[in-house]
């Protein structure tokens, strides 16, 4: 078996990478092409940890794969990633384990980015967007670099409890976008919120902080942070009275995201979800019909995504070839 570190894998697999995995994911899922086990959650309230164990098979891929991706947000305050984890690559064939993939959570994140500028570039117009960030750690960094992929950003407005990490934030990321106009440091959610055409929010939160009456007509929302029972990031009445409901799997919404709250209080059934992601990539279901629709898209990220990007990242650590 291979072991490859944190730097062999990012320097093998770039962004332009992680989106092409994803889209694929996401494809097959759709297709009945994808063979997935329930993912597995490990709760470590006493230290504010969370572990998630996901994988499966891409059908006709060479390989399997499951990776383990832990988060443990009390480790800023030991000057350590809140992130971590790593990948176990299989043959598909024998079941004889191939690579192990210490990426720390690098390509978690990194396929995590990819989903949400999967969602914005098949729910947003195709024109420069006003962006709410709310969450300002890695993944907001993550989810910001994908976005500007598939689409231009004018206009960035960045929310956190942390006030000074919303600015180095922001120091960081703003320069890397060309076209950006301005940038602001917004000083509620829903200063940020307000006027946004795109808001994405990237929290553990276990309490709604996007309230309906922020979100204007033609907005779209993608929640990435809700991944596990309890957490919510939206209020209940903004998925419920959403024009549409796009969701990654739409059991796994209702179990780990933000249909949760919706659904257990009444406001709508799984039903009411319009499609999942895969549905409206393959043009089974459409996606935004029209200019003055408030769009929802809960990515609580599935399996596949992580079957992709790791095949991706074993193929280029390994030299075997491109994905077919």
């Amino acid at each position: 078996m291979d072991v490859y570190d944190e730097d062999e894998i990012r320097r093998a697999v770039t962004r332009a990478d992680a989106l092409a995995a994803v889209e694929r994911a996401f494809a097959a899922l759709a297709r009945g092409e994808a063979v997935l086990p329930e993912p597995m959650g490990l709760h470590l309230p006493e230290v504010e940890g969370e572990v998630h164990v996901k994988g499966g098979w891409l059908r006709g891929g060479p390989v399997f794969a499951f990776k383990v991706a832990s988060g443990f947000y009390r480790n800023r305050e030991r000057g350590l990633p809140t992130g971590s984890g790593l990948f176990l690559v299989f043959d598909a064939a024998t079941g004889v384990p191939r690579a192990l993939l210490q990426d720390n959570g690098w390509l978690t994140e990194m396929r995590t980015g990819a989903a949400g500028a999967l969602a914005a570039r098949l729910l947003t117009p195709d024109r420069p967007l006003t962006v709410a960030m709310i969450g300002s750690g890695v993944q907001a960094r993550f989810q910001l670099r994908a976005l500007a992929e598939v689409r231009s950003v004018r206009g960035l407005r960045a929310w956190s409890r942390n006030p000074e990490h919303v600015r180095a934030y922001l120091d960081e990321v703003g320069p890397e976008l060309e076209e950006l106009e301005d940038a602001v440091a917004a000083e509620t959610v829903e200063e940020a919120v307000r006027g946004a055409d795109l808001v994405v929010t990237v929290t553990p939160s276990r309490e709604p902080i996007v309230e309906a009456r922020w979100v204007e007509p033609g907005a779209t929302v993608v929640a990435v942070g809700s991944d596990g029972p309890g957490k919510c990031e939206l209020a209940p009445d903004l998925v419920a009275g959403a024009d549409r409901v796009v969701v990654d799997r739409r059991d796994q919404s209702l179990r780990l995201g933000e249909l949760q709250r919706p659904v257990s209080s009444g406001l709508m059934t799984v039903a009411d979800v319009h499609a999942e992601l895969g549905e409206v990539l393959i043009g089974r279901r459409p996606g935004r019909e029209d200019d003055r629709e408030r769009v929802v898209c809960d990515l609580t990220g599935v399996g596949v995504q992580d079957v992709a990007i790791a095949e991706t990242a074993w193929r280029r650590l390994a030299g075997e070839g491109e994905v077919a």
